[in-house]
């Protein structure tokens, strides 16, 4: 039992419990009197020694940032199959590259949109990079009516028309009615009507209900979210990023 406490070993003794249990010491063995002194001591070590927190918080992050990262790298790991090659999500950039970038998006999302010319970029300057793109409409009726319309152009009209078709959903900041779909799909030269026809058949549910059980399984909530290898990175990232992590990948 700890009777009285010099300051010297009271610091040491707070410090440990910051720490973790480094010492075999039981604060329900102290009487009331002891304890109010050694919580006295500890908030006028930490009054002295304020670093001391910011130093524990720090710690606390990096544990729960690579804790985070594990899990991660395990969630991809057993979904990989689904992830990189389900069968039906588009695959742009070359697809014999070397290593595989994947995006959840939404076509109403923002950051989305802002990531458009970064990944762009990527993809020029590399020339080895798999890309594939998931449809994760999370944003409400426009983002679910525009995903519609974009498989459907996909499924009907192939995956060359899919292409001019997402990237024209991207900078389109209209209501996706009817007639302003039809009208896009006009301008691309393509025949509209059996995509609309198309849009809310079964094939197009089912292509959206996979994609969305599969970011649940991921813990994805928010758009965009990029899968590099064997690494889920959330949200927007700008080029010179991407490019890092491509090199890590690379090793």
């Amino acid at each position: 039992m700890m009777r009285h406490l010099r300051p010297g070993l009271m610091a040491l003794t707070t410090a440990g419990l910051l720490a973790g249990p480094a010492l075999a010491f039981d604060p329900v063995d102290m009487t009331p009197a002891e304890r109010d002194a050694f919580r006295a001591e500890i908030r006028a070590y930490l009054l002295e020694n304020p670093e001391v927190i910011f130093e524990a918080v720090s710690v606390l992050e990096n544990r729960q940032a690579q804790e985070q990262a594990q899990a991660d790298f395990d969630l991809v790991s057993d979904n990989a199959q689904e992830i990189f090659d389900d069968g039906f999500s588009w695959v742009g950039g070359n697809p014999d590259g070397d290593i595989t970038l994947v995006e959840f998006m939404d076509y109403r999302c923002g950051y989305c949109r802002k990531a458009v010319p970064e990944v762009a970029q990527l993809l020029q300057s590399d020339g080895n990079i798999r890309f594939v793109v998931k449809e994760f409409p999370i944003l409400g009726p426009a983002s679910l009516v525009s995903s519609r319309f974009a498989i459907a152009t996909k499924q009907v009209a192939g995956d060359e028309a899919y292409g001019q078709i997402h990237d024209a959903l991207m900078e389109f900041g209209g209501e996706p009615d009817e007639v302003t779909l039809a009208r896009m799909a006009e301008g691309l030269g393509l025949d509209p009507q059996p995509i609309l026809d198309h849009m809310n058949s079964d094939e197009v549910s089912l292509e959206i209900a996979k994609t969305r059980a599969l970011a649940q399984k991921l813990n994805i909530s928010g758009t965009p979210t990029f899968v590099l290898g064997d690494e889920l990175v959330r949200g927007y990232v700008p080029v010179d990023r991407l490019q890092d992590l491509v090199a890590e990948k690379r090793g």
